[in-house]
């Protein structure tokens, strides 16, 4: 009887002791926990922000790759160079939209540079069919680090520091 072994994958990423994650939106930030979609106020998709927008232009918050590009384009995850996997989710229940107020520029394994032009959002549209425009920004591995810091609250500009990562 032939004996099949395991094939074991190792993946590893590259050792920091800190990495900054920018904001991909201009706007107001909150704190995660102020939201009202329990899901994301109470960490059960990691720790991170609330940005309440100025305009939809989502740019990518770091240098890495997109994991993730949600078919109906209200939601992208990403991993950035060292490891960190984020995912900005932009506004409330607007999956039901069905994509009609967002234009994706990325798509599934795009390679992408910090400030790179993700998503438009259509902010008008999105607030006529009565959603909110509050859009999370989480770090889905929060677990595999011992601190997350929220570096800014307040207003904020594409491309600041809003949270560091502490390996």
């Amino acid at each position: 009887m032939e004996t099949i072994q395991p094939t074991l994958r190792v993946v590893t990423t590259p050792e920091f002791s800190s990495s900054t994650i920018a904001s991909p939106l201009e706007g107001n930030v909150k704190e995660l926990s102020t939201i009202e979609d329990e899901v994301f106020s109470s960490g059960m998709l990691g720790k991170g922000v609330a940005i309440e927008p100025d305009n939809g232009d989502v740019v990518s918050p770091v240098a890495g790759v997109v994991t993730t590009v949600f078919p109906t384009k209200h939601a992208i995850g990403l991993t950035s160079d060292d490891g960190v996997e984020i995912l900005i989710h932009i506004g409330m229940d607007t999956v039901g939209l069905n994509g009609e107020a967002f234009e994706s520029f990325v798509k599934q394994n795009d390679r992408v540079k910090k400030g790179d032009l993700l998503v438009r959002a259509d902010l008008s549209k999105i607030k006529a069919a009565g959603l909110s425009i509050i859009t999370p920004v989480v770090i889905t591995n929060s677990d595999t680090y011992r601190k997350i810091i929220i570096s800014h609250g307040g207003k904020i500009s594409k491309g600041q520091e809003i949270i560091t990562v502490k390996a």
